[in-house]
């Protein structure tokens, strides 16, 4: 078994970014068994769709490797990396140019999002990101990749064009990979609108609990959650139609790994002036350990750059063979 996740550098982590995928990428590394592996990947290369200044960048990519460390990726049991490090992913991913196809990325959801009505002032990195994505994980002939709902679509495209390249070259030369769905992913949304997704691009700091907000912001931001004055039901089902209490009970509940079910149990009958607190002292007790250790990282460069060096020197050996393999294919001489 071979995992294969990657995370865009673009600032701070926040608590969707650790419950929806970071504290799944922990469990299944500590998970894996001594013939397994797990690959995860700062983006940086994707990140070049939106204009950056250098030095921005490599902070973020700096400051997202301390954060990962932080919140328990072992560069000792996994390969942790930045993409740039490693140029087969960009080698790989103009060969695949030749295989995918233009009706399937005009097919790709994302790229119409993103772009919105500026399609013509989107850049070719933005519309070709799909195959860089396929890139990313046939390079490793990874068997598994942890997707959310969003990156489906990706996963399908990265099976066909590794279906039609093997065809193609009568090779079996990538492996198809197949989609993990975590049991315990969490869809967590702002504070502020029960409705969106918490995320760092939000512009009020207050929709959102970063992993590097130290305790009384944590507490300060729960307080002020938007909620109603309704109190807590019995069951998980009396919350349908009230989505900012759904979604601090659903945080709740991923923080103290128990049931939404559960949690109402606990508070039943008992207002939002009760469950705050005891909300706010579950994730300082959470995230403090976290965003002590992500401190203490983030300013030591040196060490962040071996951590990513050491990393990209593993996966650069891992990669070789299957890119090797997809020029010899192609009767590319290199």
């Amino acid at each position: 078994m071979r995992v294969l996740s990657g995370i865009q550098p673009t600032g701070n982590l926040h608590l969707g970014n650790y419950l929806g995928a970071i504290r799944n990428w922990v469990k299944m590394q500590d998970e894996m068994d001594a013939q397994s592996q797990c690959f995860f990947f700062l983006a940086d290369m994707h990140s070049i769709t939106v204009h950056e200044g250098r030095e921005q960048r490599l902070t973020n990519v700096r400051e997202m490797a301390a954060a990962l460390v932080a919140c328990g990726i072992d560069p000792d049991r996994s390969v942790l990396f930045n993409q740039a490090r490693v140029p087969a992913h960009a080698e790989l991913c103009w060969l695949l140019n030749g295989t995918a196809r233009i009706g399937w990325l005009n097919r790709m959801t994302q790229f119409k999002d993103k772009a919105g009505k500026n399609r013509e002032g989107a850049s070719i990195g933005l519309y070709v990101y799909p195959v860089l994505q396929a890139a990313d994980v046939l390079l490793y002939q990874a068997t598994h990749v942890p997707v959310g709902e969003d990156q489906k679509q990706h996963l399908e495209l990265t099976r066909d064009i590794a279906i039609k390249f093997n065809t193609d070259f009568e090779r079996e030369v990538f492996t198809l990979p197949d989609p993990i769905i975590p049991k315990e992913t969490a869809r967590i949304m702002s504070l502020r609108d029960g409705s969106a997704k918490m995320s760092k691009s939000d512009p009020s700091d207050q929709s959102r609990i970063n992993l590097t907000d130290d305790n009384d912001t944590i507490a300060q931001k729960v307080r002020k959650a938007k909620t109603d004055p309704e109190p807590l039901p019995s069951e998980a089902k009396g919350l349908e139609g009230r989505p900012e209490a759904q979604n601090l009970v659903g945080i709740y509940a991923a923080m103290a790994g128990m049931s939404a079910d559960a949690v109402c149990a606990q508070f039943a009958g008992q207002g939002f002036g009760a469950f705050k607190p005891a909300l706010a002292d579950l994730l300082v007790s959470t995230l403090a350990p976290i965003r002590d250790r992500y401190v203490a990282l983030k300013d030591d460069h040196a060490a962040l750059d071996d951590i990513l060096r050491k990393g990209a020197e593993k996966a650069a050996a891992a990669a070789e063979p299957t890119l090797r393999a997809a020029y010899d294919a192609m009767g590319l001489m290199r």
